[in-house]
């Protein structure tokens, strides 16, 4: 067994990917993804996915809860975690240009055991990410819908039937999130079809997102009162986690939610051409313009409120009730979020089939997940389940309970991506290597530190709902993946 779990993938020079031979993950003689992105593709699906929740969704209630102002800050040093991560998962796409980002990243470096403990955290990532985002979106659409269209709405289906209350959860009074389950459904339609038509639509919305921001910096700006900014760092409560700097760190491992987006990048390098020049383009290019973006709208949110009043489902459009003039502006930046976080789910749901895709053509999962669309040439029955289920917790899960949860599996994800590399470097430093990290001694134990603690803080609160998933992982593992590994039979 223990044998079983050490095993790792054959890692093959990915200059043969585009000659049309066999690559990780795939088999001879069946479908494989087609090869469609580009640079330009790859960087707008990380502003599809980076940009969108951190902004509309989980900023306020990170700093109402845990940073007031200082969410700057947070944004900060997660984004350095992110950097380091970044330059780790740009030289493994660029040799390792599949679908199953950390996953196959793990099962080249660490192992088979560790590639499904990874691969599993980004199962939880991806498909908690969809359904939490949905949640965000069905708050602005209903903000939208009945004051800005003054369209009724039933309450009891605007949120889940549950909510998570000092630690417990209690009746909320509603029957389920509707607009939450119709939008999850409606992408999984969007990603049966094809992942070019789906880039498509991404680059669409990610204008008409990137504009309304633009909008609110130039227009909220002049409407910023400084006297929101102190106390910058609200003193503690005497509560770890509860403002001050320990709220910093826990507010950093909550917002690091938002930029998952680049490692849903990744799970697109089989469909990349040229991927040892693109996906690190793709990888570093979302990075930087995204973490930019969030510390300057940050500031102006911050500014016009009271960190105390923005702990909702929609923020930005919370700060700009507070001003008249800029009643406008918020039914545009209403329009912006419903297309923005569109789009996160859209890139949330290609990387969860993508990486089951990937995990079931390894055998560690059954071969429905692996199966591809012989005329879209799209893993159409993983995006049918992946949808369901999706759909499910959108409408019955409260956001607090996904948001937090998919920290978690993020945070896992990028550690094992850091280590990897380093073992990489050691055990196979002949490989030609597209793009390489620089200072990588120093980058590869940073990153990985950093997001090991990040990690330990939301373990703290949530280690219940995260142990009984690793539980279902080890059940599933070893009652199928492990009898029916591709790499065990000598595939």
């Amino acid at each position: 067994m223990l044998k079983s779990l050490l095993r790792v993938k054959p890692v093959e020079p990915a200059g043969h990917v585009d000659a049309g031979e066999p690559i990780e993950g795939s088999l001879d003689g069946e479908a494989t993804l087609k090869r469609t992105l580009t640079a330009r593709h790859l960087v707008l699906l990380g502003m599809g996915a980076v940009i969108g929740a951190g902004i509309f969704v989980v900023t306020g209630q990170a700093a109402a809860n845990h940073a007031g102002p200082a969410i700057m800050l947070s944004f900060v040093l997660a984004g350095l975690a992110c950097a380091f991560a970044g330059l780790c998962y740009a030289e493994f796409a660029a040799m390792l240009p599949v679908s199953g980002s950390a996953y196959s990243y793990a099962y080249a470096t660490l192992g088979e055991g560790m590639a499904w403990f990874i691969g599993w955290c980004l199962v939880l990532e991806y498909l908690f990410a969809s359904s939490s985002v949905a949640v965000g979106w069905s708050a602005y659409m209903i903000s939208f819908l009945t004051t800005t269209l003054h369209l009724p709405f039933p309450d009891a289906l605007t949120a889940a039937p549950i909510l998570w209350q000092d630690g417990e959860f209690i009746s909320s009074g509603k029957l389920f999130n509707l607009p939450a389950v119709l939008i999850v459904l409606a992408i999984a339609g969007l990603l049966y079809v094809g992942v070019t038509q789906s880039s498509f639509v991404n680059a669409i919305i990610v204008a008409i997102k990137v504009t309304v921001i633009c909008l609110f910096v130039g227009f909220g700006a002049m409407y910023v009162d400084p006297a929101n900014w102190t106390p910058f760092i609200p003193e503690n409560t005497g509560t770890f986690g509860e403002f001050g700097w320990s709220g910093v760190l826990r507010a950093a491992s909550i917002v690091f939610f938002a930029y998952i987006g680049f490692d849903a990048v990744s799970t697109a390098a089989g469909e990349t051409k040229d991927p040892q020049r693109n996906m690190p383009i793709g990888l570093l290019g979302s990075l930087a313009v995204c973490t930019l973006i969030y510390i300057v709208v940050c500031a102006v949110m911050t500014g016009l409120m009271s960190y105390t009043s923005l702990g909702t489902d929609k923020p930005v459009a919370t700060a700009l009730q507070a001003y008249a003039q800029l009643g406008w502006l918020k039914t545009w930046v209403e329009i912006g979020a419903i297309a923005g976080l569109s789009s996160v789910i859209l890139v949330m749901m290609m990387g969860q089939t993508r990486v089951a895709y990937t995990i079931s053509r390894d055998g560690l999962l059954p071969p429905v997940f692996g199966r591809v669309h012989p005329k879209f040439r799209t893993p159409h029955l993983s995006t049918i389940v992946v949808g369901l289920i999706a759909a499910t917790l959108a409408g019955l899960v409260p956001l607090s309970v996904l948001g937090e949860l998919v920290a978690m599996g993020t945070l896992l994800a990028f550690a094992a991506v850091c280590i990897g590399v380093l073992v990489l470097r050691r055990t196979r430093p002949d490989m030609h290597r597209a793009f390489r990290v620089p200072a990588v001694w120093f980058v590869a134990p940073a990153g990985a530190l950093i997001c090991l603690g990040l990690f330990a803080m939301a373990f703290a609160d949530h280690w219940q709902v995260f142990v009984l998933w690793t539980l279902l992982g080890l059940v599933i593992y070893f009652g199928y993946g492990i009898r029916h590994s591709r790499l065990a039979r000598g595939a």
